[in-house]
Parts: C-alpha cells; structure tokens; sequence
C-alpha cells in the first residue's frame, strides 16, 4: 500500500512576518514574483496589509486582514503589501518544490533573459551577516518592485505582451530544472493521491489493516527569522 506522511494535501506551511521596508512607490513589503507550479495561500494570523497581483486579466488588490483566507494558483505575479505589522501563514502546493526554487522574480527583463544574471541578481549571501543579507534582500526586492510597477502600467495600458513575455522569460529561466522538480514531486506530493486510492480500495474490501499503521508528527521551526522573497520566515522542514 502506498503511504505518504507529509502534511495534508501534500502542503508546505511557514509562518511569514512582512518586510516593512518602503519601496520607491511608497508601499512597504516584499518581492513581487510568481509560482510556476505550486498554488499558494496565505489565512492571516496578524496585521493588516494586502497583496497585489497580476494576471492575464489585470492588476487586482485584495485586503489581508486577521482571520482572511487568500489563495491564487501558478503563474498569478503577487507583491505582498504590509499596512501594519502583516503575519501570515503561508500554504504551499507540491511540498519540496517552492524550496527548490519555483519562483521567479519579477526583474528588469533585461535581468532575465541572461541565466546567470538572473541568479546574481537574486542570490543572498550565505552565511553572510544578518546587515549583508538584509541588504541583498532589499536590493533584490526593489529590483522586483521596479519589474513589477513596468507591468503593472502596461496593464493598466492594455497592453499584456510585457506579462506574457515575463511569463516566457520564466519558464525558460526553470525549464533546466525541471526534471528534478519532477523527481521531488514523484518523491513526495504525488504519492498523496494514490495513498488515499489505496485506503478507498481497502474499505470496499472491507479491510482495516491501514489503520493500524496509524503514526502522530510533530515539529517545531528548523529556521527562524529567515530572509525570505516577502519577509522573515519561520520555516518547517516538512
């Protein structure tokens, strides 16, 4: 019989504290960037702010405030806004593939089109100080926050080939890695379904023997305060 032990759904859960750090339009808050595989939802635990988002069809702006519910699905660019202290939980699809890197951020196209650029531009210093890494967070968020304000107005425009050509941009920037993405997910959050397929099979057999593998987890934070695209993470290793 299949098993999976993972979170339900096959989900990833951090606990997310917003950058309050100005960008140049005035707002506070993080990285605007995308999913290319991995649905994601925050329930807010804190604060209030927003999130600003992209898609096919436009510029949209949806209050976080103290008990909201918040999903979007890939491929939705969202810039996270923090009004007052902002706290969230955040959910993520595919387990293992967001901490792979499936997310892109919304650069200067002329940072994407060059791979190693790209990841120059992104990258924060490894066991840098915490002074060196706030910087290189900050230097990446506004490179973010300027891609984001050209895409933005060309929307509003009417104008979407600059979206649709950041979406190309993207794919190509992970297309290397997908294969491996493809492993991880086979490893992990594709084992969820057939689990459950295979506990519906035994109960029209009238069998219960899977209960008895039954098993509790439990975790606390393997990182905390982390440099993250949005804020500071208190991150799981699940």
């Amino acid at each position: 019989m299949v098993t999976f032990e993972g979170l339900p759904g096959a989900v990833a859960v951090s606990h997310l504290s917003v950058y309050d750090w100005p960008s140049a339009d005035g707002l506070r808050g993080g990285t605007p960037h995308l999913h290319l595989t991995c649905s994601e939802g925050y329930v807010v635990v804190g604060g209030s702010g927003s999130v600003q988002t992209l898609t096919a069809e436009g510029f949209r702006e949806t209050p976080l405030t103290s008990g909201a519910l918040v999903w979007f699905t890939p491929g939705t660019v969202h810039r996270l806004v923090n009004e007052d202290g902002l706290r969230l939980i955040v959910l993520m699809q595919n387990s293992g593939l967001p901490e792979a890197g499936d997310a892109v951020l919304t650069l200067p196209p002329g940072r994407l089109t060059d791979p190693d650029a790209y990841r120059a531009a992104v990258a924060l210093p490894v066991d840098a100080e915490e002074a060196v890494q706030e910087r290189a967070a900050r230097a990446r968020r506004d490179l973010a926050v300027e891609g984001f304000l050209a895409l933005r107005e060309a929307l509003e425009k009417g104008d979407p080939e600059p979206l649709a050509a950041f979406h190309r941009a993207a794919a190509a920037l992970v297309r290397p890695r997908a294969a491996e993405w493809r492993a991880r997910w086979e490893k992990g959050a594709a084992t969820a379904p057939p689990a459950t397929a295979d506990q519906l099979d035994a109960l029209d057999r009238g069998e219960a023997g899977h209960l008895a593998d039954a098993r509790v987890h439990a975790e606390r934070p393997s990182a905390h305060g982390r440099f993250g695209m949005c804020g500071r993470l208190d991150v799981y290793r699940t």
